[in-house]
């Protein structure tokens, strides 16, 4: 009995250590999205739900966020170790603090174009990028569509547009009662927020900027210095991982609402995966990321953009594309291959 005792206890502390060493061998990542928890976060709340990044032998945490730019921020003082953020606001921090010791770097690109867009109700008589010369436009002062406009305007020569700030709430409520002509936003956020004051989708005139010459990419997902030095298998396996849950959730979008209610359970779940549907068919699967391939880029196309950010944002210092990105990480091209034709 003795011994029979012995053994079972000895079995039982064999498991209980065989458990803390896998538990002590998984590595924590702290990650913070853009924003708060709605359709696109699917794509990082799917995978980490269903234990891909467990079973990779990462404990990863997903926070909501505020913004693009401060993703940047928080990725760059350290408090998380990757996060989600527009790359033109990535490449503004980088230009803008030359001598930031932390900051991070781009390692793949999930919205290969930027969602930004003007947007105008059709019985304002707005047609074409070209009838928004002299016109009253409104967005928050940070918005990415309004600090990327002096691009778009170039490309579409565009002149003497006056601009309207408000808080984010307000858009597209000034948009609908008509104190603007036309707003800068997130295609996937603003035109879901005008129907929901009312107009029908048929009645909004939707400019996406990557139709109107500004090829400039969106959402990036970027990690800090410090990962890259210290743990670099640690972000490779975040970032296959993470494509693995992409691919399910591009397949079947409506299925992967279920993990942002988990999260956020007042989302209102068939606006959410109408969101989620519109990011993966204007950013996620457009024809240039089937071009690029998903998570890539083409180096030529971000010089260019490099370029007309360091103009258009106004930074303090020239951006240098090769600091930005590092696509060493990246999965393998066969991993990566999650894209369905169109």
């Amino acid at each position: 009995m003795q011994k029979r005792r012995f053994l079972q206890a000895t079995a039982a502390l064999a498991l209980a250590s065989s458990f803390g060493a896998a538990y002590a061998q998984s590595t924590p990542v702290k990650f913070l999205l853009d924003w708060r928890f709605e359709g696109p976060s699917a794509l990082f709340l799917q995978p980490a739900a269903k234990g891909y990044f467990k079973d990779a032998g990462l404990d990863v945490t997903i926070d909501a966020g505020n913004g693009s730019g401060a993703a940047v921020q928080r990725v760059a003082s350290g408090t998380y170790d990757m996060g989600f953020a527009d790359m033109a606001s990535l490449m503004e921090f980088h230009a803008n603090n030359a001598d930031a010791p932390n900051k991070p770097v781009a390692v793949m690109v999930v919205y290969n174009n930027t969602p930004a867009a003007v947007m105008a109700l059709k019985k304002s008589g707005i047609k074409t990028a070209a009838d928004l010369s002299g016109k009253k436009l409104g967005a928050p002062v940070f918005d990415a569509g309004r600090k990327a406009f002096p691009t778009f305007a170039k490309a579409n020569k565009i002149e003497n547009v006056a601009w309207t700030s408000m808080d984010p709430p307000l858009r597209e409520t000034m948009l609908v009662r008509g104190d603007v002509d036309a707003i800068t936003g997130f295609t996937f956020t603003s035109l879901l927020n005008i129907e929901a004051r009312g107009v029908k989708a048929e009645d909004v005139v939707v400019m996406q900027y990557a139709d109107h010459g500004v090829k400039h990419y969106g959402n990036v997902i970027i990690a800090s210095p410090k990962l890259i030095a210290e743990n670099p298998e640690a972000l490779k396996k975040f970032l296959l991982a993470f494509t693995k849950g992409a691919k399910d959730v591009v397949a079947k979008p409506a299925d992967a609402i279920q993990y942002v209610k988990a999260r956020d359970g007042i989302v209102n779940t068939a606006l959410e995966t109408r969101r989620l549907q519109l990011a993966i068919d204007t950013v996620v699967n457009s024809p240039d990321a089937r071009k690029d391939g998903f998570g890539r880029l083409d180096t030529s196309r971000l010089s260019l953009m490099a370029s007309e950010v360091s103009d258009a944002y106004g930074t303090k210092t020239r951006i240098d594309p090769k600091v930005v990105w590092n696509d060493s990480f990246l999965p393998p091209a066969a991993a990566l291959d999650i894209l369905p034709k169109k």
